[in-house]
């Protein structure tokens, strides 16, 4: 009895067959390492060039210089000074009266430039992007830039002739019967003076960034804020204050950074001895020390001191800010 052999047939192949994959090779002579990307880019690197050199030669190397705020130096002697002095300049000006004085005053004029020119371009800039004429927009905008192109001599004589004893302000007081008064030599009026041409000078410059920031904010959210009832407040309350949050919270720390930074051209052309109680501050007090009086040991302290404390400043704003907004510059 002979036996036939069974053949077992494959089961048919009822799932379609996947094309194989194919890895993507690299084009020839590319990297992901930064050398790669620098040659094929170089030509945008290489504009990072001046502004690496300006940094490098006139922020970061002057650094050096601050040694001498521990040494003592003589003027035509060693550039880092002559001998090791330790915290004898800074105990000096920590013991200084005139130097608390005028801690003082830049501490005061710092605050009340931010308090008044930090929100008054936040609120230029929302009264300018509700006017719906063009041609009046452009106006305004322009009107409001112009003082920004201005240099601090110019302005400064601006307001030296604006308030002179002759000038249009005392004219309008002698219009109303009282006599003139010589705002440039009172103590008490120099901060309304500063604080009033830094506003005209920058707030509408500081406009342009929270323009540019309003033009990103979704048109669509202002189309559900009015479907939901919301008329042109709220729409400005929960639609574009929250639109221009991370700009103003930005430029916020930026500002907070140079608080003590009190501009110095504008204070060293405006101030006068009879205006110092109030006037002086720590970068014009700095020129007279270092540049006038050549103690520029005791000066390099000052700056020292009062660079560490606008780091302090920066670094607690951008802390805070980070934490309890959730915007930060890093």
């Amino acid at each position: 009895m002979s036996s036939t052999p069974t053949t077992v047939n494959p089961p048919p192949d009822t799932g379609e067959t996947r094309p194989p994959i194919r890895r993507r090779r690299r084009p020839a002579g590319t990297s992901t390492s930064w050398s790669g990307a620098f040659r094929r880019n170089w030509q945008l690197y290489s504009l990072a060039i001046l502004p690496l050199l300006f940094f490098a030669i006139f922020r970061y190397a002057p650094m050096i210089g601050n040694v001498i705020a521990f040494r003592k130096y003589e003027p035509g002697g060693s550039v880092l000074g002559e001998e090791w002095v330790g915290l004898r300049y800074v105990n000096l000006f920590l013991n200084d009266p005139t130097f608390w004085n005028v801690f003082t005053n830049t501490a005061i004029l710092g605050g009340l430039t931010l308090l008044f020119c930090f929100p008054l371009p936040i609120v230029l800039a929302l009264l300018l992007n509700e006017v719906r004429n063009r041609g009046l927009k452009r106006f305004l905008q322009s009107v409001s830039y112009l003082p920004h192109f201005l240099s601090i001599v110019v302005v400064a004589g601006i307001v030296m002739q604006t308030l002179a004893i002759d000038g249009p302000v005392n004219q309008l007081v002698r219009a109303f019967g009282d006599d003139p008064i010589t705002f440039m030599q009172k103590p008490e009026w120099f901060r309304t003076i500063y604080i009033s041409s830094e506003i005209w000078q920058t707030v509408g410059w500081g406009t342009i960034l929270y323009l540019a920031a309003l033009t990103t904010i979704d048109e669509q959210l202002y189309e559900a804020a009015r479907i939901d009832g919301a008329g042109r407040w709220r729409q400005i309350w929960h639609v574009t204050l929250p639109g221009i949050r991370p700009t103003a919270v930005t430029l916020l720390i930026l500002n907070i950074g140079t608080f003590m930074a009190v501009g110095f051209e504008k204070v060293l052309l405006l101030y006068n001895p009879l205006t110092y109680p109030t006037a002086d501050v720590i970068s014009t007090y700095l020129y007279r020390m270092g540049v006038e009086s050549s103690n520029f040991s005791y000066a390099a302290a000052i700056g020292l001191f009062e660079a560490l404390i606008g780091l302090t400043l920066i670094l607690s704003a951008n802390l805070i800010s980070r934490r309890a907004v959730g915007t930060s510059l890093w």
